[in-house]
């Protein structure tokens, strides 16, 4: 069973392990330097608006996290949406429960509506943000991340 709660203090050098490993495959985000228990404090104070959920097994087990912040450029009442489900345990409903917190957070937050920046060549990204409700809206040609790799990244939009 997969329990879904506040993400803590408690759970940085977890979600930065588990980032760690979705890193180093490779494909589906658009990170690609090494992420710390530190950086990922930083990141999780970015702003007092951000909100995070993680998703544990039974075992306590991080099977997944998700995030949103407000976006740097479309503003405070825009929500910019990350999320991170463990290598292998795709399908199993994690990435649904989260985003049911993440959403009902959202809202009560006072956000609008919530950002997608999807890497193009993402295809279970793109499933995944798409069975959630979210719309295309936009894209982003010829995107150059961290380590230098071209791709393009899909814009979609979740109304709340």
């Amino acid at each position: 069973m997969i329990h879904i709660r506040r993400a803590g203090e408690m759970d940085l050098g977890g979600m930065a392990d588990l980032l760690n490993e979705i890193i180093a495959i490779g494909g589906t985000t658009a990170l690609t330097g090494v992420m710390t228990r530190d950086a990922m404090r930083d990141w999780m104070m970015t702003s007092p608006r951000s909100v995070w959920h993680v998703a544990e097994d039974d075992t306590g087990l991080l099977m997944g996290f998700q995030q949103v912040e407000p976006h740097a450029e479309l503003g405070e009442t825009v929500a910019e949406i990350a999320s991170f489900v463990r290598p292998g345990s795709t399908g199993l409903g994690i990435g649904s429960r989260l985003f049911e917190a993440t959403a009902a957070a959202a809202r009560a937050t006072g956000y609008a509506w919530i950002n997608a920046n999807i890497r193009a060549d993402n295809s279970g990204g793109l499933a995944y943000y798409q069975s959630r409700g979210f719309e295309d809206y936009g894209r982003i040609a010829g995107y150059v991340m961290g380590d230098g790799q071209v791709v393009d990244k899909v814009l979609k939009r979740y109304d709340l």
